[in-house]
């Protein structure tokens, strides 16, 4: 049953048109995951819908009521249509039970009795029930964002907004933060979410919009965006997520900054905890104890790809100089390491030019 309907919704700036025509059909249960490019309209669609930035043109139906009308009191949907923005929002001189018992006190008239009872049942679904009398500088981000949530859930909402609710945070926290909106979502609650997580939106979500070109340039389920795309700039985008390019220019390239990118990359792509182990102590042994300390190489370019046909990670180097198999002429100790984690090792050189193949098998 359908919940929105937007009909030909576009926004304009004074240098920027993000939004240039968008229609599309939002069902009550859907949960979306919203990915594309920087810029493309993301944030601004979610924004528009409940007007925190009024459209240019177009037609938002909610639930059969249309609220881009003028005359249209946009506080009513705003009751049934939450939002959660990147950065909490919370009121700092209200500790965190006052911030959850504000709205539904105020707004929708309820007791302070009923709204700490209900409070407190929210606090506890989140797992925040020990903080209810901390205040919001007393608490990590990841708790923020929790607390942010049950402020939401708390004006009991037909449509949760997520603006990209865990971009704000130390990547130690995004987890209970996305754990606390797959519940919602197992609870039937109807979500769209602006989100770089990759592996929550295949894991969470029932729909997938790809945003391009002024618009929804793909709407689909997780499997049709993210392993068979049908449109051309939807293929770019989930291939770059399923390839990493690095460039190595000297010895003393920063290693932990890139081994962190591989870390995310393969998170990304839903590789477990052992295969990205594998992964980073290959890429050690090759590029860091083996190929950065020999004169000559540089620039050593690396590509690291998740495997489509059978979800093993890849990793191959490419270098040029003179022929040099790191495999073979390298140190004995990282030769037989690479050799024990990896599923195939190649080595060639060809045209002046050295690549080196390593395979590591996803150990699920």
């Amino acid at each position: 049953m359908s919940l929105i309907k937007i009909e030909h919704l576009r926004k304009e700036y004074p240098n920027v048109t993000p939004l240039k025509d968008v229609c599309v059909e939002i069902n009550k249960g859907d949960v979306i995951s919203v990915i594309g490019p920087s810029g493309t309209g993301k944030s601004t669609l979610l924004r528009c819908l409940n007007q925190l930035e009024m459209p240019t043109s177009g037609t938002v139906i909610f639930d059969g009521q249309v609220i881009t009308d003028p005359k249209f009191r946009m506080e009513k949907i705003r009751q049934k249509m939450g939002m959660v923005f990147q950065s909490f929002n919370l009121f700092t001189n209200l500790n965190i039970i006052e911030n959850i018992m504000s709205a539904p006190v105020n707004l929708l008239g309820k007791s302070k009795e009923e709204a700490y009872e209900e409070g407190m049942a929210l606090l506890k679904r989140v797992g925040l029930a020990e903080k209810a009398l901390n205040y919001p500088n007393e608490l990590s981000g990841g708790q923020k964002q929790r607390v942010a949530i049950a402020r939401a859930i708390a004006m009991k909402p037909e449509m949760l907004l997520f603006d990209e609710p865990t971009s704000a945070l130390d990547p130690t926290m995004v987890g209970e933060v996305l754990q606390v909106i797959r519940k919602l979502a197992k609870e039937g609650m109807t979500m769209m979410i602006v989100t770089h997580e990759m592996k929550f939106a295949r894991d969470v979500s029932n729909r997938v919009f790809y945003m391009d070109e002024g618009g929804i340039y793909e709407d689909g389920s997780p499997e049709e965006i993210f392993e068979s795309p049908k449109k051309e700039k939807t293929r770019i985008f989930i291939k770059r997520l399923k390839q990493l390019p690095l460039v190595i220019e000297s010895p003393d390239f920063d290693f932990i900054a890139y081994t962190s990118m591989i870390e995310q990359f393969c998170k990304d792509n839903s590789l477990p905890e052992k295969t990205i182990k594998d992964l980073t102590l290959v890429f050690e042994e090759i590029i860091k104890q083996g190929l950065s300390l020999r004169e000559g190489l540089f620039p050593i370019k690396v590509v690291i790809e998740r495997s489509e046909s059978d979800d093993s990670v890849v990793l191959e180097a490419c270098y040029g100089g003179m022929k040099y198999n790191p495999v073979e002429e390298g140190d004995e100790l990282s030769t037989a390491i690479v050799k024990r984690l990896s599923a195939s090792l190649d080595y060639s050189f060809v045209d002046g030019l050295n690549k080196v193949k390593s395979v590591i098998r996803n150990s699920k």
